[in-house]
């Protein structure tokens, strides 16, 4: 039996993923904040990093927000393409967001860039921000990361020269060093090399996702970790040996007179839930 997606379905998952995501940190990241902790040399990084383990046991026991900054809301969607609705998806996650900014609640953070006037729902043009992937299948999955201006500001995008390879490495440690202690670290840093301009953006956003597991890391990956955690910029920049949890890095094959590199930066609150709706019941 084929499970059917309704509009209301799929306004009612949306709430559900963003109240999970906003209160619910992901098990893989308190994991690493908490190994973080165990090998702090810093008592003053130990405890912020105490502080910030406290801070995410408060927001689940009491199911409301980890940071008063509940960030413009990302959404990645795997649509199937067996998948036939009667109804605009967008839409739906729209009216989603709209529900879950009063009911959560979520602070409005959705303004128009010019006149700064804001919606009051975090919706808008081009907000909530939704990127879709077709894959094989009759199901949807959905999937919402909600990003704060404190690291968002801290990224960077570089388009070097294709003989630059050497440079992206220096790239990234000079973007993490010039944020310093802005972007609330521990950090996650995801990187996109290659695509295009807006395509290595993509790329580095969606490398948040990944889940923190040392052991899935490649060689290039650990020497950047390791090159970040060695400037001491440490939890909440107050010195430590802890600046960034991970490093995530996704390539695309590009031009051959181009190397897009991009740097988005993730606070400690690496938030993201996802849900999946359709298939067999």
């Amino acid at each position: 039996m084929t499970c059917k997606i309704t509009k209301d379905s799929v306004v009612n998952a949306t709430i559900d993923i963003l109240k999970r995501a906003e209160t619910q940190l992901p098990s893989d990241v308190i994991n690493a904040l908490e190994q973080a902790q165990m090998r702090e040399a810093s008592q003053i990084a130990k405890a912020q990093l105490s502080a910030i383990l406290q801070n995410i046991e408060i927001a689940k026991e009491h199911s409301i927000p980890m940071c008063q900054d509940t960030g413009i809301l990302v959404f990645f969607v795997e649509l199937g393409r067996n998948v036939h609705l009667d109804f605009n998806l967008e839409d739906a996650i729209i009216e989603g967001v709209r529900r879950a900014t009063e009911s959560i609640p979520l602070r409005p953070n959705a303004v128009e860039p010019l006149t700064r006037k804001n919606s009051g729902n975090n919706t808008g043009i081009g907000l909530p921000d939704i990127k879709y992937e077709l894959v094989d299948g009759d199901k949807i999955t959905i999937t919402v990361a909600p990003k704060g201006a404190g690291s968002e500001n801290m990224s960077a995008i570089a388009m070097l020269n294709p003989t630059e390879v050497d440079s992206i490495r220096n790239f990234i440690l000079t973007t993490v060093l010039n944020a310093g202690g802005m972007p609330c670290p521990p950090i996650v840093v995801g990187v996109g090399i290659g695509g295009s301009f807006d395509k290595a953006a993509r790329l580095a956003k969606s490398a948040l996702l990944r889940d923190i597991d040392p052991e899935n890391m490649t060689e290039l990956e650990r020497d950047i970790l390791n090159d970040i955690n060695s400037l001491g910029i440490g939890p909440m920049g107050l010195g430590g040996n802890t600046t960034a949890l991970t490093v995530h890095i996704k390539t695309a094959h590009c031009h051959t007179a181009s190397l897009p590199v991009a740097v988005n930066i993730q606070c400690w609150a690496n938030r993201h839930a996802s849900v999946t709706l359709g298939g067999d019941e």
